[in-house]
Parts: C-alpha cells; sequence; structure tokens
C-alpha cells in the first residue's frame, strides 16, 4: 500500500470515528426521552404525529405487540410501494411516461426497500416515476432505518431494564429515529451533495447535441440528491440511477464521493456509543466498536493491496499495472478515474460491511480476492458496523454466543451485561445468526441447480458461480449490492430473491425482539469475581474470532468453488 493509499484509509477512519462519537450521545439522548436542546424545535412535530396516529406516547408494549406492530407496518409499506409501481403509468410524476412494472420485478423491488436491503434488477431512471422514487422508494428509505434502529433500541432495553414485561413503544422509537436523527442528517448531508453537483430537479430528461453531431442523447435527471442522502445515511443503497453512485449525477466529484461514504458507516458506529450511553457504561460501547473495527480495517487493506496489485494475465502481456504519478495502476477496470482505486476499495468494504449495498464501481469486475472482501464481509452477516440498527443487534447476537462459549469453558452460568444467558436466549441468538447463512446457502443451491437460474449466468465457470453466491449473499444479508454480470430480472430471481430478503429480514429481527423481551424480565445479576469482563481487550478478540469462526466455518467451501478457485486460475503457480 503506497503512502496515498495509506493517508486516504487513515482520513476516513479518522473522520468517521471522530463524528461517531458525538452523534452516538446525542442518539442515546434521543432514546432516553432528553431531547437535547438544538433539536427541541421538532418536538412539535413528533407530537402532532402522535396526534394524528393516535399513538399514546407513555404507553409501553411487550416484545410480541412490538414485533406485531414492526411486521404490520412493514407489510403496509411493502403495499404502497407494490401499487405505486404497478399503477405509475396512470400516476402523476412521469414525465418520461414509463410504463408499468411487471409484477414479478414490483413484487422485487417492495420487499427489497421494505426489508432495507434495496437489491435492484432494474434500471432506475428507464424504469420507475419520479413518485415511485420519492414516494415509494424513498420514504421506505427512511422507515425501513427506522424499523432496524427502533429494534435494536428495544434490545438495550431489554438488557438495562429488570423484572419488567414492556420494552419500549415501536412507533415512538420509529418516530424519534426518523424526526430527529435521519431526517436532520439527510436534510444536511442533501444540501452538500447538491453543492457538489448531484441533480434535484422534476425537469424530465435532457436532450444534448454530442461533441460529434451525429446525434442527440438524452441525460436523465430528477429528484436524486434527496434519495441519495437517505440511501446513504440509512444503509438503503438503492441508486436512482442504473449505475448507482458511480453516476456522475449522483456522485460527481471526489468530496462527495468522501461525504458519501462517510455517511455509509456514520449511523452504524455511532449506535455503538449509543449502547454504551444507554446501558450505563461507555466501555461496553467501545468495545463492540472496536470488535468491527479490527475486523474492517484488515478487509480494507486486502481490498486495496489486491485491486492496487493488478491482474497478473496483463502483467504477464506486459501492460504497465504500476502506480506512479501519471497513473493509478492496478485493476482500473470497473473504476471510475475520479475516484481511482482506493475510494472504490474503501467504498466497497464499507458498503457491503454496512448492508447498504451502493458501489462506486463494479464489484464484478474487481480481481477474485478483491470481489471476496466484500462477499465475505455480506457473509459474516452484516456486523461490521453494519445497517442501522441491524448491524449492532447482530453483532450483539454475537457476543450473547462468545459469552455463553466462555462460560462454558469456565465452568460458569453465562452472564452479559448483568444478565444470565440461558437455553432460551441461546436459541433466539443462534436462530438470528444461522437462519440467513441457511438462505444464503439453500438459496444459491437452489439456482445453480435449476436450469431457470442457469439462464441468467452469463459468465462461465467459477465467475458465473460467484455472481450466484454474491446474489443470494446479498439478498439473505439485506445488502442489495451486486456482481452485475448476473441476468436477475426473470421472475425465477425476482422471486427466490425477495424471499431471501423477507426471511433474512424478519428472522433475525423477530427473535432479537424475542431475546429482548426474554432478558428485560430478568433480574439483574451483581458482577463477582467469575463474570467475564465483557469490556477488555481479550473480550474483544474473543468476540472477534467467534464472528471470523461462524463466517468461516458457514461459507468457506462455498468460496472455494468460487473467487478461491478462480484466484488460483489466474496464478498457476501457487497451485501445488
Amino acid at each position: 500500500m503506497n503512502a496515498n493509499n495509506l493517508v486516504q484509509c487513515v482520513l476516513y477512519m479518522g473522520l468517521l470515528l471522530v463524528l461517531a462519537w458525538p452523534l452516538g450521545l446525542y442518539m442515546a439522548r434521543i432514546y432516553e426521552g432528553k431531547t437535547p436542546g438544538p433539536a427541541r424545535f421538532l418536538r412539535p412535530l413528533e407530537r402532532l404525529i402522535y396526534r394524528l396516529s393516535g399513538v399514546r406516547e407513555g404507553e409501553e408494549m411487550t416484545w410480541k405487540i412490538y414485533a406485531v406492530a414492526m411486521m404490520l407496518f412493514n407489510a403496509a409499506g411493502l403495499l404502497v410501494v407494490y401499487a405505486l409501481q404497478r399503477f405509475q403509468a396512470a400516476l402523476p410524476l412521469n414525465p418520461m411516461g414509463l410504463p408499468t412494472v411487471p409484477p414479478h420485478l414490483a413484487f422485487n423491488t417492495a420487499i427489497s426497500f421494505a426489508t432495507n436491503t434495496n437489491w435492484q434488477s432494474y434500471g432506475g431512471e428507464t424504469t420507475l416515476s419520479y413518485l415511485t422514487q420519492m414516494v415509494g422508494l424513498t420514504v421506505q428509505n427512511f422507515v425501513s432505518a427506522a424499523a432496524g434502529m427502533a429494534v435494536l433500541v428495544a434490545l438495550i432495553r431489554g438488557f438495562v431494564r429488570k423484572q419488567a414485561q414492556a420494552i419500549g413503544n415501536f412507533w415512538v422509537d420509529m418516530t424519534r429515529s426518523t424526526i430527529y436523527i435521519l431526517l436532520p442528517l439527510s436534510v444536511f448531508l442533501g444540501i452538500a451533495l447538491v453543492s457538489q453537483g448531484v441533480v434535484q430537479t422534476f425537469k424530465p430528461s435532457v436532450a444534448v447535441t454530442l461533441v460529434q453531431p451525429v446525434a442527440e442523447q438524452l441525460l436523465a435527471v430528477g429528484p436524486a440528491a434527496s434519495q441519495v442522502a437517505i440511501k446513504q445515511l440509512g444503509t438503503n443503497g438503492g441508486g436512482f440511477f442504473n449505475v448507482n453512485s458511480a453516476h456522475p449525477f449522483e456522485n460527481p466529484t471526489p468530496l462527495s464521493n468522501f461525504l458519501e461514504a462517510i455517511a455509509i458507516l456514520l449511523i452504524p458506529a455511532a449506535l455503538c456509543f449509543t449502547f454504551g450511553a444507554m446501558v450505563g457504561d461507555r466501555r461496553q460501547g467501545r468495545a463492540i466498536l472496536a470488535a468491527m473495527t479490527v475486523l474492517f480495517v484488515p478487509f480494507v487493506w486486502l481490498c486495496v493491496s489486491m485491486e492496487q496489485g493488478g491482474n497478473p494475465l496483463l502483467a504477464k502481456a506486459g501492460v504497465d499495472q504500476a502506480y506512479g504519478p501519471l497513473q493509478p495502476g492496478g485493476n482500473m477496470e470497473g473504476k471510475e478515474a475520479r475516484f481511482g482505486i482506493v475510494s472504490s476499495a474503501i467504498w466497497a468494504t464499507a458498503t457491503a460491511a454496512a448492508s447498504n449495498g451502493s458501489v462506486n464501481s463494479m464489484h464484478d469486475s474487481f480481481t477474485p480476492v478483491g470481489g471476496l472482501v466484500p462477499m465475505w464481509m455480506i457473509q459474516l452477516g452484516e456486523v461490521v458496523y453494519g445497517g442501522v440498527g441491524s448491524g449492532l443487534y447482530g453483532m450483539l447476537l454475537f457476543a450473547v454466543i462468545a459469552v455463553f462459549i466462555a462460560g462454558l469453558m469456565v465452568g460458569r452460568t453465562p452472564e452479559y451485561l448483568g444478565k444470565k444467558i440461558e437455553a432460551y436466549e441461546m436459541k433466539m441468538a443462534s436462530i438470528g445468526i444461522l437462519v440467513p447463512c441457511a438462505v444464503v446457502l439453500a438459496g444459491t443451491a437452489i439456482a445453480v441447480a435449476n436450469p431457470l437460474g442457469r439462464a441468467g449466468i452469463l459468465n462461465p465457470g467459477p465467475h458465473g458461480f460467484s455472481e450466484v453466491l454474491y446474489a443470494f449473499s446479498s439478498a439473505g444479508n439485506n445488502n442489495g449490492s451486486a456482481f452485475a454480470g448476473l441476468t436477475a430480472n426473470t421472475p425465477f430471481y425476482s422471486t427466490w430473491l425477495g424471499l431471501a430478503m423477507f426471511f433474512a429480514r424478519y428472522w433475525i429481527a423477530i427473535p432479537t425482539l424475542a431475546l429482548a423481551g426474554s432478558l428485560a424480565k430478568k433480574k439483574l445479576v451483581p458482577t463477582g469475581s467469575g463474570t467475564l469482563p465483557t469490556h477488555t481487550p481479550l473480550f474483544v478478540v474473543f468476540l472477534v474470532a467467534t464472528v471470523l469462526l461462524v463466517g468461516a466455518l458457514t461459507f468457506f467451501p462455498a468460496l472455494a468453488l468460487g473467487p478461491v478457485v478462480e484466484h488460483l486460475m489466474l496464478r498457476p503457480s501457487l497451485v501445488l
């Protein structure tokens, strides 16, 4: 890694952690009902929403009612997005006269945005009207992110409360997440992006004359900046344009690229500080954040190094791939010249770690190991920072597993944050961790064994298998990015990927709420001499090892059939 690459990586991580700390403490006060002074002007809006919707702010829910409220709200959002797509040809704000979306694609897109996945098997500017993009997709970008944050807050209350039945109010938690956190941050980021040239207009596509005036070209525009801001902050990832944040109207400058990349991980990292503040021990939040960072940084280094190293076949052909003052060197296929290798690799690793799924380069064009990095980051369960809310509650499930294993090793009943971890808690944590793994592997097997699934593979051999594995890893962990060489806009993939997104979202969220309800009922256990400290470097190492072990045992055989063997094919000298 050269000096330029190192400076960019250090600047990115340093600014991310500096910004996450105050934001995390601010969010803790929001969820505790202690609205900070600068945000109090939004309090009347919050009360108005409760009054119009009939929500009683002080009325709390058991975990089952909380889960039902979440599911009903998400189901309603799913139906609205589906209906907007099916009737968009007859609805306003459709200046290009785009037709109705086919049923299978509308089904897939509705589930995708309701589950915070934002998998897209279509080109946004040529498929969806402005109304569908704004009222359907952008609204879901807010509320699906807020729903994940609400589930996390419910779990934190489970750790904090003792001998309690309730874990909060879903409607209150979601409303506060939206109006006090997601909305203000999106306004600030949206304005910054517009200043950099991200388009925000209701005008139709613009016809321009080419340099060689053979014909006119239509340049798609639209209300993009408002959607781009929340797609990054809410770890949604769905692009207004087909090539997502590689499009110059969605991400025009190195500064806009840096702001968007920071936004991907900002709230997930900040929620670790929120967790520490709400449980009354900030060391716990720092320990979780340290574990995430220990996992993230080496993968960034690996991705940057592999992409900077270039393609060995091109090196044999005499192509100069060395970094220098006049060229970036390395593997620039599928990357934007205005971003280069390091910004593309940082983004690829961050978007996969955060269940964001937006891209500023094409992952399908990465080197085999460079592409393996985002794929395995997804397969680890989206817990390395992860999605807003979902990433941290996923990591806390791993923490429960880690303390249980540690308890077995020393012969004591495991405890985490003063709560005993018993059989029920282990079952819920295991379901939340293993169901996405099963969804990914089963979906991949069905696709490669079925002629309809194989028909979508345009690249034969290991890379074609990698494309299918990546697709189901992305859907099965609510990420949304893709190895784009796979033809996924078919009834087969729309249906199976849609089901994968649905099960991956709710078979984690509901067990997490059940875990929260169980923990809230328990007594607090005093810390004793045999209690495992969960804020020390030793626990950080143990937690990191648990995450890596589950990921390796589950997915290494599948990875060996795709990116690993493809890497070896490029380097025959490595094969014994």
